[in-house]
């Protein structure tokens, strides 16, 4: 793992203590590996990565664009903003919502999954 996401973890020990059984569980899978995202570790479907933790500690997740709007205005998930630009298909949860980061998680395979071939 690179220096930067090494960092990360040690500056954010409560989202890897939430992301890191769900990675292992992702993982074990053949068609998911862990790889590099944003200077983090992400989890990829044959090389697409839908699910990783960003710079502030959050669970970030591919969705499609009308669903990340669905779980914005259920207060559920934010939609995503990197650089101040928004992120149409990516949805943010961070620490207070760790119950639902198992099923975004899935949720996101399941859409990448669909469209990578």
């Amino acid at each position: 793992m690179a220096d930067k996401g090494a960092a990360r973890r040690e500056k954010f020990p409560e989202s890897y203590a939430i992301f890191d059984p769900i990675a292992a569980e992702w993982t074990a899978r053949s068609d998911v590996s862990l790889g590099a995202m944003f200077g983090s570790e992400g989890l990829n479907v044959r090389g697409k990565v839908f699910a990783f933790v960003t710079f502030d500690g959050a669970l970030m997740v591919k969705l499609p664009e009308s669903r990340v709007g669905e779980l914005a205005e259920a207060g559920e998930a934010q939609p995503a903003v990197m650089r101040g630009r928004p992120m149409r298909e990516w949805a943010t949860l961070g620490t207070d919502a760790a119950a639902r980061w198992r099923a975004a998680v899935a949720e996101a395979y399941a859409h990448v999954d669909a469209i990578t071939p």
